[in-house]
């Protein structure tokens, strides 16, 4: 008789800089195994190049037939990364019932930058009753923004409460142009138009991006013969299906950090820990607390932008191996900065293109003085010319310029106006600058050796020459100013740490805090207060170059920084490992005594017992919420439902106000069978 094999477990994670893959099987312990892992680059302008590079090397590494894997599971960074380096497609913003001055509220108007808007009459009012609806305007629109835009966010006033003139607009777009619509009642039961707008706004943005990606995955899936369901990690760490997740992507920011929290727990089996999560553009940093992460109530934070999607409560800072290494304009003595932005670190370029980047970088070395252009390139990302929509003159000549093989930017730009425009082109996600980056020191100290190193140490001879503030170069060698540039990562990394801590106790001016703790711990000047600071938890380190650039940490944090052996496919393994999870809510409000509205899902309904609406209120989330958790991918699903009323007593008698009713359903992700 033959024993039954475990099913095999795939777990991918898509990053800025690589695709890592995990084989995983549930044999081995509580923890499992670990049969392979994989890491591969990250090919934006075809996502499946990458994938298909991390997974093909772990089925060769372990020997398995593609047939045995019965659940593969993917987060991804993508989403994060374009939130906090601006990217994201041209959307077109629907406002309905709201004027031009709630542009300015929670951040919406920055967020929107040139992305046109709309404005329409209509909306509802706290109880669901509705004005006068007109898209006359919208649909005068439609012609013109169906060619320049890749996608509609629609918003109508008080949505939560009846989304019905939210349908009608969503409805009219998609018959007049074919395109995505994201409305914002489906994101976001929570009340604040500005911030709802804002979220349905991103999540507009990101959906090409998470559609490439998963159409990638899945084509290259079923070209493998790896016939299992594809689920992708959400922002709070649960699963849910690729199908979901396309059409609500904004809910995948912070998903690769969701997924190393999980992975963090599985693997060192902490409850209390700090995580720290370095990668090519990023660094996230959340806390554990008896074994779960903490969720942030107010929403994720992203890119300086606070929206409504439920996630993990994380700080996202524009610091990684990546991170653009620059210069303090203007001081005697200035300092070494990073990020937030990513750029295609030198040694990469080197790799991919050859002589096309050391023959610039060479002649710029011969050059009598240094140019704040030294080392740069431009070189398209490659995504589909339909993306590049919407361009003005200046744009479109720029990127025109701009090819496939990096070009020197002391020989593409003539003027600063170019320099704007050449950075309008790059926040579009149409254009990569190279540049000198800490990976690139990595490899200059022989730290780091998977790239070209000839490429990173030209690239540091050119940034040592840059002048401070006495017209002196900056470092006398490339090994003198690459040790600056892993010393500066390293304490930053402990100042975020630090903040993240400081921040999640309650205390303000956490940014300051620790920037002169660590300055004063760093720089070996007590000052005449003595005083210290330790964490109460260790620090989890997590990323490829994590034993890299935490093992300074301990000293600087006051605790133990752990490296877990799997610690560079940490999200990759999380991403197999957890569960789905949903949720619906419903709200029962009373517009005047004696009637009961309750608002679920997209439908308004009216009772006159307090009793029976909230017994179908009840009904209708764990319906919904049942609903969810299939199309999320789990067919096993436990529903708990909650209700908060919220009363008042008015002379002994209670006065019902309203009932927030909450279903939470949760599973195993359903496997091939």
């Amino acid at each position: 008789m033959t024993a039954k094999l475990s099913p095999l477990f795939l777990g991918i994670d898509t990053g800025g800089t690589y695709t890592d893959a995990v084989l995983w099987s549930e044999e081995g312990g509580p923890k499992g195994k670990v049969l392979a892992k994989a890491k591969s680059l990250t090919t934006r302008h075809d996502l499946a190049v990458g994938i298909s590079g991390a997974v093909d090397a772990v089925l060769q590494q372990s020997g398995t037939d593609p047939a045995a894997i019965k659940l593969v599971s993917m987060s991804t960074t993508l989403a994060t990364n374009a939130l906090v380096e601006g990217q994201g497609g041209r959307v077109a913003l629907v406002m309905i019932g709201f004027s031009e001055a709630d542009l300015a509220r929670d951040g919406l108007k920055t967020a929107l930058g040139t992305d046109p808007v709309v404005f329409c009459p209509g909306g509802h009012d706290v109880h669901g009753n509705a004005a006068k609806l007109d898209l006359s305007g919208l649909e005068a629109a439609l012609p013109e923004l169906g060619r320049s835009v890749s996608g509609f966010a629609v918003c109508a006033y008080f949505a939560t409460r009846n989304p019905a003139h939210e349908l009608a607009a969503r409805d009219l777009i998609r018959e007049k142009t074919g395109l995505p619509v994201t409305a914002s009642h489906e994101l976001s039961a929570k009340l604040g138009g500005p911030r709802r707008a804002l979220t349905t706004l991103l999540n507009a943005r990101l959906i090409s991006m998470i559609d490439r990606l998963v159409a990638a995955t899945e084509g290259f899936l079923a070209k493998r013969g790896i016939a299992a369901p594809l689920m992708v990690v959400r922002g709070d760490g649960a699963l849910v299906s690729a199908a979901f997740a396309r059409q609500r992507p904004i809910e995948t920011i912070l998903s690769g950090p969701a997924a190393s929290l999980v992975g963090a727990r599985h693997m060192t089996g902490l409850d209390d820990a700090m995580v720290s999560d370095i990668g090519g553009t990023t660094t996230d940093v959340a806390v554990l607390d008896g074994g779960r992460p903490r969720l942030d109530p107010e929403g994720a934070t992203v890119g300086g932008f606070r929206t409504m999607v439920e996630a993990v409560a994380m700080r996202t800072f524009g610091l990684g191996g990546d991170s653009e290494v620059a210069l303090e304009d203007g001081a005697l003595d200035p300092k070494i900065l990073l990020g937030p932005r990513r750029l295609v670190p030198l040694a990469l370029a080197g790799m991919a293109h050859g002589e096309a980047v050391t023959a610039e970088l060479e002649r710029q070395l011969r050059a009598p003085n240094p140019s704040r252009m030294d080392g740069r390139f431009a070189v398209r990302t490659g995504v589909p010319d339909r993306l590049a929509a919407g361009l003005t003159a200046p744009e479109a000549k720029l990127y025109e310029a701009i090819g496939a093989t990096p070009l020197a930017l002391d020989r593409l730009l003539s003027s600063n106006a170019q320099n704007a425009t050449l950075n309008r082109l790059v926040a579009r996600g149409l254009v990569h600058i190279c540049g000198f980056t800490p990976s690139d020191a990595a490899h200059v100290l022989g730290k780091q050796s998977n790239w070209d190193v000839a490429t990173a140490r030209l690239g540091a001879e050119l940034f040592a020459r840059r002048r401070d503030g006495r017209g002196q170069a900056i470092a006398a060698t490339p090994e003198e100013i690459s040790q600056r540039v892993l010393v500066t990562l390293t304490r930053w990394s402990a100042e975020y740490i630090l903040e993240t801590a400081f921040a999640e106790d309650g205390l303000d001016g956490a940014a300051t805090v620790a920037h002169a703790l660590v300055q004063r711990a760093v720089d070996g000047h007590p000052g005449i207060a003595r005083f210290t600071v330790a964490l109460d938890r260790p620090v989890i380190g997590l990323g490829a170059s994590a034993p890299l650039h935490y093992a300074g940490l301990p000293p600087l944090v006051g605790n133990g920084c752990i490296v877990p052996e799997d610690t560079d496919v940490a999200n990759a393994l999380g991403a197999v490992v957890g569960q789905v999870r949903v949720s619906a809510e419903a709200r029962v409000s009373q517009p005047k005594e004696g009637l009961f509205r309750l608002a679920s899902g997209q439908t308004v309904r009216d009772f006159t017992d307090e009793a029976k609406a909230i017994e179908a209120a009840e009904a209708d989330v764990r319906a919904i919420a049942a609903g969810r958790a299939k199309d999320a991918g789990t067919d096993s699903a436990e529903i708990d439902v909650a209700t908060e009323f919220k009363v008042s007593t008015i002379e002994g008698q209670r006065m019902f106000i309203e009932a927030h009713v909450v279903a939470v359903a949760s599973g195993r992700p359903r496997i091939a069978v």
